[in-house]
């Protein structure tokens, strides 16, 4: 099964963050509560952890891009 993951909301102003690297490629194993991608928000930057475990599929956006709040970021195949 299909899991879209997406840009989290860190604080409530928050409106976009930046995509800042990608800590899986497609194709890897993904385990729930590993670091997946990094995002940067008013000069800070988050490690962003998968909230569950399968394969990642797809990555909807490249690292440098900017994405608003609960968008899709990667595809993940669930069991």
């Amino acid at each position: 099964m299909e899991k879209e993951l997406t840009m989290p909301k860190l604080r409530p102003e928050m409106k976009d963050g930046v995509l800042c690297a990608w800590l899986k490629e497609e194709g890897d194993m993904v385990t729930a509560g590993e670091p997946l991608f990094e995002i940067e928000t008013d000069k800070v930057v988050n490690q962003i952890e998968a909230t569950e475990s399968g394969i990642l599929k797809k990555q909807l956006f490249e690292e440098g891009d900017t994405v608003d709040v609960e968008t899709a970021v990667a595809i993940l195949e669930t069991e």
